[in-house]
């Protein structure tokens, strides 16, 4: 481990005091790393990331990598992007990658494996889980728990204190590729405060779940949800009022 006791700078970045990595670690040219990291071995720290204080970063990481561009993609652009920026007391883990242009809040643990794409926005205290998938043009709130294996799509927009169990799968294209009318109604889902979704549940294109909504397990939800519902089934229907003693506000 490197740079135990003292600070680093130098034309390429600069390293806080504390601040320890492993072998073969890669930090790009004005990388800012705050004091007290725990950086190990083999991580790529791309141009311009900011790594607030209080940071553990596992092996084979990647921070503030630039998007690909397919030469058929219909909706990945060519764009400037911001540095990446990684909050206090965030703990990253094995193999994530996380792409330039995305902010992620203080105390968010993003788990083995994930990917968070470019242009995400996520909130304090939120909990990425292992293999997750976060794609481009998404906000997710704070004190969320995205579960193992989760998928937001593209111009996605999840609120706060949501939860999505295992295996939850959104959508943001009724055409599945075909048409130029997927271009006029493309879009991520929503889901409000507190919203909570099964362990395999599919969210359809442009749907919304409501403020304390639960959405149950293996449900397919075609269409907007009220508040305070559980919808079950396929396709997902109106099942009962979520109980009392669960509504967020009961907490």
């Amino acid at each position: 481990m490197e740079n135990e006791k003292s600070s680093v700078k130098d034309a390429l970045c600069y390293i806080g005091v504390g601040t320890i990595y492993g072998y073969f670690c890669v930090f790009g040219k004005n990388v800012k790393i705050g004091k007290n990291c725990v950086i190990g071995n083999n991580v790529i720290i791309h141009d311009d990331t900011i790594i607030g204080d209080n940071v553990r970063i596992d092996d084979n990481t990647v921070i503030g990598k630039l998007p690909m561009k397919a030469a058929n993609s219909a909706v990945t652009k060519e764009q400037e992007l911001p540095p990446c920026e990684i909050g206090d007391d965030c703990i990253i883990g094995t193999s994530v990658v996380i792409y330039r242009g995305c902010k992620i809040g203080k105390k968010v643990l993003v788990a083995d494996l994930s990917t968070i794409r470019e242009n995400v926005e996520v909130g304090d205290f939120t909990i990425v889980g292992r293999g997750v998938a976060i794609e481009n043009f998404c906000k997710i709130g704070k004190k969320c728990k995205l579960e193992t294996n989760v998928y937001v799509t593209a111009y996605s927009n999840v609120g706060d204190y949501c939860f999505l169990a295992p295996g939850v799968v959104t959508s943001n294209d009724n055409y599945m590729g075909r048409t130029e009318k997927r271009f006029k109604e493309y879009g991520g889902v929503t889901i409000k405060k507190g919203g909570r979704i099964g362990a395999g549940a599919v969210i359809l294109p442009g749907k919304t779940v409501n403020e304390d909504t639960e959405i149950a397990a293996g449900a397919v939800l075609t269409k907007d949800t009220e508040p305070r519902k559980i919808y079950a089934g396929v396709p997902a229907k109106y099942f009962r009022d979520v109980p009392e003693e669960e509504l967020l506000e009961n907490q």
